[in-house]
């Protein structure tokens, strides 16, 4: 297995998978509109087979995780990127990953707490900005969940 820095012929594989996952390859975190297509990412493969994506950006000392997607859940992927994601940013100079998930995403949830991220903040009401921004986000998850809040990780770095 392989972790690489996304390239240019990746691009086109990178925003079609976004799209399937998110609707289409722009993500709203905070009211932040990103387009992946042109954000930096990591692609993890196999063999030559692309087997996973995250898309990040660096503003300051700060590294969003702006997407992470597997197509194989539960074989290490995601623990891959995002470990790689850590010594990437922290050559940056960055002091903590950070992302924002949803109410309803509990598998997300579920993964980030047991990586040792800390829930920082859950943002009430906060996706119906989004949802105008973006107005694909649907308002119900497939389980009839409603698709309201924002909530916010962190994973620090260093002691700063």
């Amino acid at each position: 297995m392989k972790i690489r820095t996304i390239l240019e012929s990746d691009r086109d594989w990178a925003a079609a998978l976004i799209a399937q996952h998110f609707g289409t390859p722009e993500i709203f975190s905070r009211g932040v509109r990103h387009d992946t297509r042109s954000l930096p990412g990591l692609v993890v493969e196999q063999g030559g087979e692309r087997l996973g994506l995250l898309h990040y950006c660096i503003l300051g000392r700060r590294c969003e995780v702006v997407a992470l997607v597997v197509i194989r859940q539960r074989q290490g992927l995601g623990r891959r990127l995002l470990s790689e994601l850590a010594s990437v940013a922290q050559g940056a100079g960055c002091g903590c990953l950070w992302l924002v998930t949803t109410n309803d995403n509990h598998s997300a949830q579920q993964f980030y707490n047991l990586l040792g991220w800390r829930q920082v903040a859950v943002h009430k009401g906060a996706v119906a900005l989004s949802r105008r921004l973006k107005p694909e986000i649907p308002e119900h998850a497939e389980d009839g969940t409603p698709i309201v809040d924002e909530i916010e990780y962190k994973l620090q770095l260093d002691a700063a």
